[in-house]
C-alpha cells in the first residue's frame, strides 16, 4: 500500500455509526498523519484493543498509533472543555497528546451560548425538531457561515473581548426567543475558558500549509470523516443532517488540500444500517428483528447512549454514497451481527408513492417503499474467524451480491469490536 505523497479518505457510507473508529485504527499503521476534517464533538468514534475501551469525539483516531501527528482540521468545530475532558483522559491512559496533537488555527470554537441556542433552536421547532445532540454544532456551523465564528486562531490574542462581544450576542438572540433557562451556565462557562487556556499548550497550526508541506515531503495522510454520507448538509436527508459537508469533497475544503491529491477513498457500512434522531429511513425495522439487530449489535450511541434505530442494508442509498464519495475500497462492519438470522434482506429498489419504482436516491425520502432481495443466512459463527476462506458459502455468495450490486470491491470485513478481529480480503 504506497501512499507516498498522496490523501487517502475514509468516511462513513451511510447515516453515521458505521464504525469509523475501529477502521482508522486498523489502517492508521500505513499512514505517517491523521486529519479530522469536519463535524464536531457530536461524533463519538469507538475503538477497543488490549481489553480497554476509548471514545473519541473530537481527536483523531490515529492518536494511539506511537508518535503519529494527528490533526484537527479547519473544517471542525471544537468544544474547548470537552475537548479538554477527551485529552486528559486520554494522558491519563498513557497517551502524550501535546507532542502529537496539532490544531487548525481555522477551525472554529463552539461557545457555551451555541449549546444553549442549540436547545431553544430545538424547543421552537416543536413536532418539526431535528433530533440534535445538544452540543450546539449546528448554531456554530450557522455563525461560522453568517460570518460570525470565533476560531481557534482567536485565542491567541484579546480573546476576553472577543468573546464577551459573540456572547453578548447570544444572549440578546436568546432573549428574542424569549429563552430563560439557563441552569449551569455559569459552571459550563468557567470549565469552557479552563479549556480555552488548556488549548494554548498544543501546536496551534495553519493546517492547509501544514498538509500541504506534509504531502510535499512525502508522506501520507489519513483524512478522517465523522457521521455520515446521508448526514451530508447538501446531499444527505435534509433538513435531518448535520451542518458540514461529511461527504470526500468535505476532506479538500476542511483541511485545505486540492481534489488532485486525493487517492483511495475507503468507504465504510455496516452489514445492515442505522439511524439516531429523527428522519426518514426507507428500510427501518420497527418488528423482533430491528430489536434483534439492536440488541446484537449494540446499537447505542458512543456519546448520547441513545437507541439507534434499526433495518436492513440499503443497496440503492449505498450506491447514491459511493458515487458522491468516489468510493475506490469498501469496508464492512458488523456482519458478525448477522450471524444468527434465517433470512438477510437487502433492499435493491424503491416504490414511490405515485407507483413508479426507482434504482437512484430521490429528492424526498418519505414514504418511500423498499423492495428487498432475501439471502439465505450464514448461522455461523464468525467471530473466531482468522482468514477469509474460513468463510461459510452463503456469506461468500452475500458478499459478491454486494460487490456486484455496488460496482465496488469489498477490502476488509468486520467480525466482532477489537482490533483484532478484521479480515483483510
Amino acid at each position: 500500500m504506497n501512499t507516498t505523497g498522496k490523501v487517502d479518505v475514509l468516511l462513513g457510507l451511510q447515516w453515521g455509526d458505521e464504525g469509523k473508529g475501529k477502521v482508522v485504527d486498523v489502517l492508521t499503521p500505513n499512514y505517517d498523519v491523521v486529519a479530522r476534517f469536519q463535524g464536531g464533538p457530536n461524533a463519538g468514534h469507538t475503538l477497543e484493543f488490549e481489553g480497554r475501551k476509548y471514545v473519541l469525539r473530537s481527536i483523531p483516531s490515529g492518536i494511539f498509533q506511537g508518535n503519529k501527528i494527528n490533526i484537527i482540521g479547519n473544517g471542525v468545530v471544537l468544544a474547548p472543555d470537552l475537548f479538554m475532558a477527551e485529552a486528559k483522559d486520554l494522558e491519563k491512559s498513557g497517551h502524550p497528546l501535546q507532542e502529537r496533537l496539532h490544531i487548525s488555527k481555522k477551525a472554529h470554537l463552539i461557545l457555551p451560548t451555541h449549546r444553549i441556542l442549540d436547545r431553544a433552536y430545538e424547543a421552537a421547532k416543536g413536532k418539526a425538531k431535528v433530533g440534535t445532540t445538544g452540543k450546539g454544532i449546528g448554531p456554530t456551523y450557522t455563525d461560522k457561515i453568517s460570518r460570525n465564528g470565533l476560531r481557534v486562531g482567536d485565542i491567541l490574542e484579546d480573546f476576553e473581548a472577543k468573546y464577551e462581544a459573540h456572547k453578548a450576542r447570544h444572549l440578546k438572540m436568546l432573549a428574542a426567543l424569549g429563552w430563560t433557562d439557563f441552569e449551569g451556565f455559569d459552571e459550563i462557562e468557567k470549565n469552557w475558558l479552563e479549556g480555552i487556556a488548556y488549548m494554548r499548550r498544543f501546536k496551534l497550526v495553519d493546517s492547509e500549509h501544514e498538509m500541504n508541506n506534509i504531502l510535499r515531503s512525502g508522506k501520507s495522510i489519513l483524512c478522517e470523516g465523522a457521521q455520515g454520507t446521508m448526514l451530508d448538509v447538501d446531499f444527505g436527508s435534509y433538513p435531518f443532517v448535520t451542518s458540514s459537508n461529511t461527504i470526500c469533497a468535505g476532506a479538500c475544503t476542511g483541511l485545505g488540500i486540492g481534489p488532485n491529491k486525493i487517492g483511495e477513498v475507503y468507504g465504510i457500512m455496516k452489514a445492515y444500517c442505522t439511524r439516531v434522531g429523527a428522519g426518514p429511513f426507507p428500510t427501518e425495522l420497527f418488528d423482533e428483528t430491528g430489536k434483534a439487530i439492536r440488541d446484537k449489535g449494540h446499537e447505542y450511541g458512543a456519546v448520547t447512549g441513545r437507541e439507534r434505530r434499526c433495518g436492513w442494508i440499503d443497496l440503492v442509498q449505498l450506491r447514491y454514497s459511493i458515487m458522491l464519495d468516489g468510493v475506490t475500497q469498501l469496508i464492512l462492519m458488523k456482519s458478525d451481527v448477522l450471524d444468527s438470522f434465517e433470512t438477510i434482506k437487502a433492499c435493491v429498489a424503491y416504490r414511490l408513492k405515485d407507483g413508479s419504482v426507482t434504482e437512484e436516491l430521490p429528492y424526498e425520502l418519505e414514504g418511500v417503499e423498499p423492495i428487498y432481495k432475501e439471502f439465505k443466512g450464514w448461522k455461523t459463527d464468525m467471530t473466531k474467524f482468522k482468514d477469509p476462506t474460513q468463510f461459510p458459502q452463503a456469506f461468500c455468495e452475500y458478499i459478491k451480491f454486494l460487490e456486484d450490486f455496488l460496482e465496488t470491491p469489498i477490502k476488509i470485513i468486520s467480525i466482532g469490536p477489537d482490533r483484532e478481529q478484521t479480515i483483510v480480503l
